[in-house]
């Protein structure tokens, strides 16, 4: 939910600074790079290049102009510890050492155990709630989206190309919206912001948010990737999504005894969030607070979804209710 906006803001600032950070600046890190790629990027040697690369790392899409700026940036950031100089940045990323074919080993894998843990709520999820449920479809929907945002961030952090970058990005701006969405239909029969009482309403507002992400992303794709648009309006979707479930969970807190989860993944993922300010060279060469703080949220998602499920099993129970007065 609101962690995403946090990650959005951090990401869009760093890829603002990705042609011009101090590492791929340094004349020492581009003259290695050009010398590399003129004696092994082309020709023969490109030949010798691809039959002795792992066919893994071919297939996740490391070429040799990749491999060339890996080692220029170790070669630099060498140079730099030698002569007592703070750990430079690279395209807008800390140097991480990288495990197989992946750039960023820890935050690929904790991107990729957080759609592990939201896959697993979304089965038991399945199990629990009947489909009868009036939230059943919204909360599934909702996992799926989740789950194909976790999925582009693994990518993503496994290999940064524009693809995967803008897919990360999306997918991100697809769960934020969708977490808008939710609130607007989120728990409660009669205390709900806009409620499934109103289905024209809440069409009338799906549409809404499926045509700003529509118009968002084209105009991202298709006119121009600008980063300082991009930040500015997730930063405020976000603040929307925030204070609109907050407001919420104030509202229903004392009388849906549930809400009180919703309320603490909202504050944890706002706190957690500031770990994405304690911007540091990774420890090890792999653990920085951007991996640190994926790793935190897992669990803030087990009980978001438990939430989920808890709310549509009270929202069942009082449509059923109500159906029995009428």
């Amino acid at each position: 939910m609101a962690g995403r906006t946090a990650r959005l803001v951090l990401l869009a600032g760093a890829a603002a600074l990705a042609s011009g950070s101090q590492g791929d600046r340094e004349p020492v890190y581009r003259d290695c790079v050009h010398r590399c790629e003129e004696r092994n990027c082309s020709g023969g040697a490109l030949r010798h290049f691809r039959s002795r690369q792992p066919i893994y790392m071919s297939l996740a899409g490391w070429t040799c102009q990749d491999d060339c700026k890996y080692e220029c940036m170790w070669v630099t950031v060498g140079l730099y510890l030698k002569e007592g100089h703070k750990v430079p940045q690279f395209h807008g990323k800390w140097p991480f050492s990288r495990f197989l074919f992946f750039q960023e080993p820890a935050s690929a894998m904790a991107s990729f155990l957080n759609g592990l843990a939201s896959l697993v709520m979304l089965c038991r999820y399945y199990t629990s709630v009947p489909a009868s449920s009036p939230m059943y479809p919204t909360c599934v929907a909702f996992a799926w989206v989740s789950l194909n945002a976790w999925f582009w961030s693994t990518v993503f952090h496994t290999k940064d190309t524009d693809l995967t970058e803008k897919m990360d990005y999306f997918c991100a701006s697809t769960v934020i919206l969708h977490s808008v969405y939710l609130c607007c239909v989120s728990s409660g029969w009669r205390g709900r912001t806009v409620g499934l009482q109103h289905p024209a309403v809440v069409s009338a507002f799906r549409a809404l948010l499926l045509l700003m992400l529509t118009a968002h992303v084209s105009y991202l794709s298709l006119v121009r990737f600008d980063y300082g648009y991009n930040l500015a309006a997730n930063v405020a979707i976000g603040l929307v999504n925030v204070v609109w479930w907050l407001a919420w969970c104030l509202r229903n807190q004392h009388r849906l005894p549930h809400v009180r989860k919703c309320m603490v993944v909202v504050l944890l993922l706002q706190g957690l969030s500031l770990l994405e300010l304690l911007d540091f060279p990774p420890f090890f060469w792999v653990l920085d607070a951007h991996a640190i703080w994926h790793i935190s949220t897992i669990p803030v998602h087990v009980l978001f979804f438990s939430f989920l499920k808890d709310d549509s099993l009270y929202l069942l129970k009082e449509s059923e209710t109500k159906f029995k007065l009428d």
